[in-house]
């Protein structure tokens, strides 16, 4: 018994490390507000409900497929929107149906819209540029390995240090408004 509860230990820290935080802690509330069942959202994500059961409990510790990671941002990005309580069920049902259908098509892990779809921007808006950035830097270093490369050149590159906290650690929402905040303020120098 102390294996499993060790090996569990282990894989919740290895989430930590490469997540922010165990995935149960960052996907329990997600399932309150949309109102899913575990089930829902595996199949959101691309998972099976029992490999989502896994990776919630800490009896496995990383998303191997990094299409189901790119869609756990989306879904994270759209609960923590600001216009995420004024959306109706079906508008709510119909985003995560656009979530579903997106998939990681490039070698480079680069999140893409899924062909054919109708409404595919032609071109990225902040939100998925951030969560572009963020994939490409969660994809080369762990959160710790981030922070602690944040850490080194914090002193004379302060800014720097700054984006790689905001988009490598950081949750989906505060690397959008931090996108978001650089874009306004490069408009406005020009």
């Amino acid at each position: 018994m102390a294996v499993a509860e060790d090996t569990v230990a282990r894989n919740r820290a290895l989430q930590t490390e490469w997540y922010g935080e165990p995935l149960g802690d960052r996907v329990r509330p997600l399932l309150d507000r949309l109102g899913l069942s575990q089930s829902g959202l595996a199949g959101v994500l691309g998972l099976s409900a029992p490999m989502l059961s896994q990776l919630m409990s800490g009896q496995r510790a990383k998303i191997s497929n990094p299409a189901v990671l790119h869609r756990l941002l989306a879904v994270e990005e759209l609960v923590g929107g600001p216009g995420f309580d004024a959306l109706t069920a079906a508008e709510i049902k119909d985003r995560l149906a656009r979530i579903r259908a997106e998939t990681a098509a490039t070698t480079s892990n680069v999140r893409v819209a899924a062909e054919g779809r109708d409404d595919a921007p032609a071109g990225r808006g902040p939100a998925e540029s951030a969560r572009l950035v963020q994939t490409v830097l969660r994809e080369v270093a762990s959160a710790s390995e981030i922070e602690a490369a944040a850490e080194l050149l914090a002193d004379r590159f302060p800014d720097l240090a700054e984006v790689l906290r905001v988009y490598g650690t950081g949750r989906a929402s505060e690397a959008e408004a931090h996108f978001i905040r650089k874009i306004v303020n490069h408009v406005r120098s020009e």
